[in-house]
């Protein structure tokens, strides 16, 4: 065994140090601060809106919200598709074909997230809406599918990437998709004041040169929020990280800020994740599971703007193992859960009721998201390298601290031990107390 004179040569400190200092204990909090879970949707997508009354992908109502309270999230995101609301003579209203999400959406398991979208095969030139009669009509389709879901507290977003429809399709201009905005919004709120209508809903994007193009049209008047897709699967393996969707949502917001004129103009991030395909863009299902977790827990230190998170998607949505778009799900075709499903569940429940947080990179590639809550102060430490292993230890006593994993089923004290922190999400809660100082080494 190592002296402790040894022990101290291999240790650095933190270099922004994990001390609460600065962050108030849990009764200063003024009454007005809220908890994270009432500032910020963390929610999953769905396919209750496609596919009829049975879904070719495995989506059952009954079994996907038991999985949706099973993770603890708070929202959810499905299609809510023209088409299939306004039947033959202009009546407007759920039909048999909706019939799973009419039954997801009234359930109140989570707040709905629904997108706007695609042509009516009734109405010509609307897929997309390009004429003044087109955009009315799909304007009046949107009025009464917010007017549906009132009470539900839905937030209702404007079509879903119509900027990749755009590379091989030119009525999907940035042009055309201003112009729908500015007949939708207006509509919508006569309908429903409360909802927020979000626009974007923006896939990939290199450069953001689609997104820079469309926020010079001066559409952001005509929303609540802006939504955009990020996704790195495809990416070298070293970018298929959590660190490398952050840096480019983080870009993403400075260019919303300055269209706007507004630093904390809401974002939504409503889709991202990773497959587990086993082709050459999967990822592990325990890489699925770390970057998912460290995602939820930095999104807590940016709730200021970033106002919601849908990771896609719920469930695998096909068998072939081999197939990307069949293995993005929390849980399996069969409903079984993947590691991610609990990494989920144990990120979200670690700073849901967060009242602040903030983020600090520390030496040796270690991210630490410090939180605090009514239950005192908490941590969240992971390192950017899945290949590094570290170890860290309180530095003062705080005999009621525990750690944990966040697919461990119960914490562990973390009174005088070395805690291994690697690329799964290392969770202290100093039990009542501020986080106390932590001494870092390299795990041996």
């Amino acid at each position: 065994m190592a002296s402790r004179s040894t022990l101290r040569s291999d240790i650095f400190l933190l270099v922004a140090g994990l001390v609460a200092a600065g962050l108030p204990s849990a009764p200063s909090y003024g009454q007005q601060a809220q908890p994270l879970e009432k500032r910020f949707m963390l929610g999953v997508g769905t396919h209750q809106g496609l596919g009829g009354p049975v879904s070719s992908r495995g989506y059952v109502p009954a079994a996907n919200i038991n999985q949706i309270k099973q993770l603890g999230l708070n929202a959810f995101r499905d299609d809510f598709p023209w088409s299939d609301f306004e039947s033959p003579g202009r009546r407007m209203g759920f039909t048999a074909k909706l019939g799973r999400l009419e039954e997801q959406v009234k359930s109140g398991v989570a707040r709905p997230l629904l997108i706007l979208a695609f042509g009516h095969h009734l109405v010509p030139n609307s897929m997309p809406p390009t004429t003044d009669e087109a955009r009315q009509r799909f304007a009046d389709y949107a009025a009464a599918a917010a007017q549906s879901v009132a009470p539900q507290h839905p937030v209702l977003e404007l079509w879903n990437e119509w900027n990749m429809a755009a590379k091989k399709d030119p009525a999907f201009s940035v042009e055309n998709y201003a112009a729908l905005a500015r007949v939708t919004q207006p509509a919508l709120k006569r309908a429903a004041p409360n909802t927020p209508f979000v626009v974007g809903a923006i896939g990939d994007d290199p450069g953001w040169t689609w997104t820079e193009r469309m926020l010079q049209t001066g559409i952001l008047q005509y929303a609540d929020g802006i939504s955009v897709h990020l996704y790195n699967f495809c990416m070298a393996p070293a970018k298929r990280s959590s660190t490398e969707i952050i840096d480019r949502l983080t870009a993403f917001h400075r260019l919303v800020a300055q269209a706007s004129g507004n630093p904390d103009f809401p974002v939504y991030v409503t889709e991202t994740g990773w497959t587990t395909a086993t082709n050459k863009c999967g990822v592990s299902e325990q890489m699925q599971a770390d970057n998912t977790a460290q995602l939820i827990l930095w999104a807590s230190t940016a709730a200021r703007w970033l106002k919601g998170m849908s990771l896609y998607e719920l469930k695998d949505s096909g068998k072939n193992p081999a197939e990307l778009e069949d293995n993005f799900g929390l849980f399996r075709f069969d409903n079984s859960p993947k590691p991610v499903a609990c990494a989920v569940r144990g990120a979200w429940a670690f700073v849901r009721s967060s009242l602040s947080a903030e983020r600090k990179s520390l030496s040796g590639g270690l991210v630490a998201i410090r939180t605090s809550s009514p239950e005192g102060g908490k941590a969240a430490i992971w390192s950017e390298d899945p290949n590094a292993r570290y170890q860290v230890r309180l530095r003062n006593e705080a005999p009621n601290a525990t750690f944990a994993n966040p697919c461990d089923a119960s914490a562990r004290s973390a009174s005088d031990v070395w805690m291994p922190v690697s690329s799964t999400p290392l969770l202290i809660s100093a039990g009542g107390s501020a986080v106390p100082e932590l001494d870092v080494r390299q795990a041996r």
